[in-house]
């Protein structure tokens, strides 16, 4: 029991970490500092780390449970609801508009792919279909939580660069190179969507086909 209460509490601490890193990326426009910039950083990579640990944990103490494969997702969800639109803030007080708008998109995709992903699982789990994220989630995972740790740090330079006269000319790195990684998250993002709904497809229609006999 005591195993199982450790991974829980892996799994939904991945929530406040990532609200307290939020809140520091914010706090550093109000109050520019280096301190909230690797703050930021190191809280949201911290959120980053217990979401490898928890499943492997869980597997090897022999504790997985149906709990823990929807509650990961959900802790997914809440990284990319909070860090993305606080990101698209921070490059719009930047007046960073370009970036700012491959943000909101790349919101707008993550928003709608796990949406769509929450229904996919919640019409096969009707036929006691597998729940857990497939490896086209994992990858998503993988590639989405250091681009937008390494989006955050960006931006909170960026940040220092435009507030502090000793930050004037700092630049984590050229401005075209986290558009990039934005790009090929959301490519990655939407190539998950596609492979959970070819995953649930028999399960869709099955729904379909026993609502049509209803009818």
């Amino acid at each position: 029991m005591k195993k199982f209460a450790i991974v829980t509490a892996l799994t939904l601490g991945r929530a406040p970490l990532v609200a307290l890193g939020c809140a520091a990326s914010l706090a550093n426009l109000a109050r520019p500092s280096v301190a909230w910039v690797v703050a930021a950083g190191c809280l949201l990579s911290l959120s980053a780390v217990t979401d490898l640990f928890d499943g492997a944990l869980a597997r090897a103490w022999g504790v997985t449970s149906r709990f823990g494969a929807l509650a990961d997702p959900l802790m997914d969800k809440v990284f990319y609801l909070s860090t993305l639109p606080t990101a698209t803030f921070i490059a719009l007080w930047c007046e960073d508009v370009r970036h700012a708008s491959v943000l909101l998109a790349l919101d707008v995709v993550s928003l709608l792919r796990d949406q769509w992903v929450s229904f996919l699982r919640s019409v096969g789990s009707e036929y006691g279909a597998d729940v857990r994220a497939s490896i086209s989630g994992k990858i998503r995972t993988i590639v989405g939580f250091p681009v937008i740790v390494f989006v955050h740090v960006a931006l909170g330079v960026d940040v220092l660069a435009a507030k502090l006269p000793a930050f004037e000319s700092a630049r984590l790195c050229p401005p075209q190179v986290p558009i990039a990684l934005e790009a090929i998250l959301g490519a990655v993002t939407v190539w998950s969507c596609a492979a959970y709904t070819a995953r649930f497809a028999p399960y869709l229609k099955m729904s379909c086909a026993r609502g049509g006999k209803r009818d």
